[in-house]
């Protein structure tokens, strides 16, 4: 699949999968395919890098699809879990350069990634779904489980509260905070010094720490999408 939307380079064997539509960075179905597709090609890298545009990582999925009618709705949703899921169980580490503003699936994705460095800033990251009128899916509380502190869960799930990157480094959707133009090279610091974890070591540490919650996502995955409510 040929992208413009997604790009693939490389800095001493890591693979930096850079997201830019020139706009709000949304997720749909050739972002999410070229993404998809992108890293099934990068499994030998010493670590991975997604990254999105200046100020923005990603806004989510794409609202004019999703407001398309339930089928297309569903059948978004349904390719970005298989992003979701192949950035949380990837053989290699993956590493989040949030460059801006992360919402809905774009804080998805934060959350399937590892480690997450974000720009200070006026931004917003969170899982808004609940104030545009949609259902928050069981696949991204599943994850948010994982991810997200204790104490912030409910706020950020059943409320759609969103944060600044200082409230979302608290609340766990990022791990770091930096200044913007610190971001890459900052993320292509902590990748490099994750290039020695053995490939078959972490698939297998993956397997036993994060194997309950994707069986879970992928055994509710129909009933999951045909309770998924979008406001028209």
């Amino acid at each position: 699949m040929e992208s413009t939307t997604v790009q693939v380079r490389y800095e001493n064997e890591i693979a930096i999968l850079e997201l830019d539509d020139g706009k709000a960075n949304a997720l749909g179905h050739d972002a999410i395919g070229s993404l998809v597709e992108k890293l099934d090609e990068v499994q030998d890298a010493g670590a991975v890098v997604i990254s999105g545009r200046p100020g923005k990582f990603s806004a989510g999925f794409d609202l004019a699809v999703m407001k398309s009618g339930e089928d297309a709705a569903r059948e978004m949703l349904r390719s970005g879990v298989e992003l979701f899921l192949k950035c949380y169980s990837f053989p290699r580490p993956i590493v989040a350069a949030c460059t801006g503003h992360a919402l809905a699936a774009g804080a998805i994705l934060l959350m399937s990634c590892d480690l997450r460095i974000g720009a200070k800033g006026e931004f917003k990251i969170g899982l808004p779904e609940l104030a545009i009128g949609m259902s928050l899916p069981f696949f991204a509380t599943e994850l948010a489980r994982d991810r997200i502190s204790k104490r912030h869960f409910t706020k950020a799930t059943a409320l759609g509260q969103t944060f600044d990157p200082e409230s979302a480094c608290d609340a766990g959707f990022l791990d770091e905070i930096v200044a913007p133009d610190e971001v890459l090279s900052t993320a292509l610091a902590r990748a490099e010094s994750f290039k020695s974890i053995g490939k078959t070591q972490l698939s297998l540490t993956r397997s036993t720490s994060r194997g309950e919650t994707i069986k879970r996502i992928e055994d509710s995955l129909e009933t999951d999408l045909s309770l998924f409510v979008v406001s028209q």
